[in-house]
């Protein structure tokens, strides 16, 4: 796919990309739930708060948004009495995909809606507008008053995690030099399912091969690791009830050229991954790398060459060689046949 179409691919669609995989679009956003008294101490019912904000979203806006029950996800904190004066007493996240309606509020000029540009920006102020109209409101559940803040997470919004590169490049004085200017060209995405990235009845572990098959749509791929994502049952919530280790997998990709990290990074911000003939829906975190992810590796690498297994695949493309798939297996068979 062509630089060209994935700038213009407008926010409200979706694309087909590899492997019977789309990218298809929606709204995140992260809830905190705070009382309006610090001395509540009794549990909030969640299924309550689901049916206050679904009822908010269908009545209060200028356009009224349907969520399904499964697209918002309230979690209350289970031990109120560990919990400090200040603190939440839920955390939460709403997504919204049904998003057509944004690009039909103004079909009488048809050449502007043509503009990716200009539907980019219907889409930002519309998903401004949500924020300003939820954040802040008052909850009434049971006869108690909560506070509900609403913010959009740091992997939706392209437009902060470019400044941060650009002002992380300019004073930090490192990264990948690009015609002498330092710019990211890594990304990193975290809670896609790893059978969706797995040689089909061969393995339901992710498969290097068919990851860099998928992501080879988006431009020319110089580094790419995929392994089990063990940590995201740690960074999930608190006990880790809801993921299974093993099921998702984190996938880091190192573009050859700037421009097509950039727009792979901004594709994939604001859209869920879906497959073919699946009613689920992977709504991924994807950021770039802003830690040195190979060089690191190859380091690490180095120190563990006697280690018996690594639970990561790694492809390495060097110009002007032959492109070639390397894993740590690989490697210690050839040195047992020397």
């Amino acid at each position: 796919m062509s630089n060209r179409a994935l700038e213009s691919l407008p926010p409200m669609e979706a694309l087909e990309i590899d492997n019977g995989l789309s990218l298809v679009p929606r709204v995140r956003f992260d809830l905190t739930v705070f009382p309006a008294s610090p001395a509540v101490i009794k549990p909030i019912d969640e299924w309550k708060v689901k049916r206050t904000l679904i009822d908010f979203l269908k009545t209060s806006l200028s356009v009224p948004v349907t969520v399904p029950e499964e697209d918002l996800q309230i979690r209350r904190v289970k031990d109120l009495k560990k919990r400090k004066r200040d603190d939440p007493v839920a955390f939460g996240t709403l997504f919204i995909r049904e998003l057509g309606f944004i690009s039909e509020r103004s079909r009488k000029n048809e050449e502007e809606e043509k503009d990716a540009k200009v539907l980019e920006k219907k889409f930002l102020d519309w998903r401004r507008y949500i924020v300003e109209k939820m954040d802040g409101i008052e909850l009434n559940i049971e006869g108690l008053k909560f506070r509900l803040e609403v913010a959009v997470p740091s992997s939706d919004d392209f437009e902060g995690m470019k400044k941060d590169w650009e002002e992380f490049y300019a004073f930090g004085n490192r990264g990948y030099s690009r015609n002498g200017r330092e710019e990211p060209d890594t990304i990193i995405l975290r809670g896609v399912p790893s059978r969706w990235f797995a040689e089909p009845r061969v393995s339901s572990k992710p498969s290097l091969l068919v990851t860099h098959t998928i992501f080879s749509t988006f431009g020319k791929i110089r580094n790419l690791n995929v392994a089990e994502d063990d940590d995201l049952v740690k960074d999930g919530n608190d006990d880790g009830a809801d993921i299974i280790s093993g099921l998702h997998c984190k996938i880091v990709v190192q573009f050859e050229k700037y421009l097509e990290f950039y727009n792979t990074l901004k594709v994939l911000c604001c859209r869920s991954l879906q497959k073919e003939g699946s009613r689920l829906r992977a709504d991924y975190e994807v950021t770039w790398d802003r830690d040195g992810f190979f060089r690191n590796f190859r380091s690490q690498t180095h120190e563990k060459r006697g280690v018996p297994e690594m639970a990561s695949t790694h492809y390495r493309s060097e110009a002007p060689r032959r492109q070639q798939h390397i894993s740590p297996d690989d490697v210690r068979r050839k040195r047992f046949k020397e």
